[in-house]
């Protein structure tokens, strides 16, 4: 598959290029639209109001944290209840470069770049007048999601009446950019145009093909990947260290039962460990690719008669109906689910809350939500990921994605009152994407050293694989 770089003009934003055909002519929800207008100080007097053990100081501080390295991404959680009735969002993980925007609906009749607008006004541009870049082009970088890759570029065109350089970086194909002494280099039809700052939505690997740091701004660098944003281990222990950093603050990062660091032969023993139902990932892949939902003893001798590509692996409890969750140390936690449909059906979906850190501190930027295939049962099934699984992309081969958009649920009038969810756990949801993305953060400053180069050293004690530390391009 031939592809090449676009340059993108301002003044050509077409909806229909950018969004989803579903997500085109939706209307906000107005519970969804009232929690997007809720400034800081509100936020902070609801939580605090309903968590009399939050202080309040800590938790103004954290929303008002600017982040060095990891400006947006967005939370995958579940809504979940314990045994006692306590209701909780529960992070599964939290994404550097996230997609989101072409899902969401507008907040105003007024909003024609919606998120986009959000993103690169009160981030990406604040970021590039902070810092002393060298001299050159703009630039978005993306292996998937033309749909939003696209949207970008074009909203940074309009924004600041500059061209934009749309710009291919697939793993395995032809290369159009390069590295020279720090600055990101791109090569179009034969000229060398250097870049000052460049957005980046790739995902796959990324620290293959781009340094974890450089002097022109990669929005975000791979850092925070390897940091946690697409670096499940690296993310639980960042959470841990920070979850330990708050404790007296009455708040926390709430997180299925993680085992760390787990070789494949240790695997079956870790399950039994969570009474045969576990949740097996692979720390460095996303979109959904490996991770491996085990219900049954079928399932574990199938995860463990096929190769993997790297040498660790995580296992966490699973969150599945209150007769087949795991027992973790938490207790046991089950899904709420969606509100029964009229056949009676409920399905697992899970929340994505996107947001993105500017000079003002943390805001919200797109949420959707996801649904599984298959409804959730009493009875125990024997494809688990069906019933269990939400993630919507789908891989057609190398570099080759395609999204089930039929289990896209929307934040507009109709999806929304499906979910059964309201205002306090939007805000709930919010407030643990925020506390993710400034522990990510927190660890990715830990990896950088006072001469501003990556401590392999460090994060190789971190994370010891051998596979994946042959990949890093420092």
């Amino acid at each position: 598959m031939s592809r090449k770089i676009e340059i993108i003009e301002p003044d050509n934003f077409e909806q229909e290029n950018h969004f989803y055909p579903k997500a085109l002519n939706s209307q906000l929800h107005p519970m969804v639209s009232h929690f997007f207008n809720l400034d800081h100080k509100r936020i902070i007097k609801r939580y605090s109001h309903l968590n009399p053990q939050v202080d309040v100081e800590k938790l103004k501080e954290i929303l008002a944290y600017q982040t060095k390295y990891f400006y947006w991404g967005g939370s995958d959680l579940f809504y979940v209840t314990t045994e006692a009735g306590n209701r909780r969002m529960v992070v599964l993980e939290t994404n550097s470069c996230p997609s989101g925007q072409k899902s969401m609906p507008p907040r105003s009749d007024a909003d024609e770049h919606r998120g986009y607008r959000y993103l690169i006004e009160n981030s990406f541009l604040p970021a590039i007048k902070k810092k002393r870049l060298p001299k050159g082009g703009l630039a978005v970088i993306y292996d998937k999601n033309i749909m939003e890759t696209s949207g970008y570029a074009q909203t940074i065109a309009d924004l600041t009446g500059e061209k934009v350089y749309l710009v291919p970086h697939f793993n395995n194909e032809e290369q159009f950019l390069k590295f020279d002494n720090g600055v990101l280099i791109i090569n179009h039809e034969g000229e060398d145009i250097p870049i000052r700052a460049a957005y980046r939505y790739v995902t796959q690997k990324p620290w293959n093909r781009l340094p974890t740091t450089s002097k022109t701004l990669i929005f975000n660098s791979t850092l925070t990947c390897l940091a946690g944003g697409r670096n499940k281990l690296l993310a639980n222990k960042a959470y841990e260290l920070f979850n330990s950093e708050i404790a007296e603050s009455g708040l926390k990062i709430n997180m299925p039962e993680t085992i760390k660091d787990v070789s494949k032969l240790e695997i079956p023993l870790w399950v039994q460990k969570f009474g045969g139902k576990a949740v097996i990932k692979n720390p460095y892949s996303n979109a959904g690719q490996g991770v491996y939902t085990i219900t049954t003893e079928e399932e574990l001798e199938k995860f463990m008669s096929e190769e993997y590509t790297y040498d660790q692996f995580i296992v966490q409890s699973l969150i599945g109906h209150y007769d087949w969750s795991s027992t973790s140390q938490h207790g046991k936690y089950f899904h709420v689910g969606t509100v029964p449909n009229k056949k009676g059906h409920i399905y697992i979906a899970d929340l994505r809350m996107m947001v993105y850190s500017g000079p003002k501190g943390f805001s919200p930027c797109a949420v959707y939500a996801r649904r599984a295939l298959k409804p959730l049962e009493a009875e125990c099934p024997k494809n688990s990921w069906e019933v269990l699984g939400t993630n919507l992309s789908v891989k057609k081969g190398e570099n080759q994605w395609d999204s089930d958009t039929s289990r896209l649920m929307l934040m507009d009038q109709k999806d929304f009152n499906t979910l059964g969810i309201g205002v306090d756990d939007l805000i709930e949801a919010y407030i643990q994407s925020v506390l993710t993305i400034v522990a990510i953060d927190k660890m990715a400053q830990q990896l950088i050293n006072k001469k501003g180069a990556f401590r392999m050293k460090l994060f190789k004690s971190l994370d010891n694989d051998e596979s994946l530390l042959k990949e890093i391009m420092v």
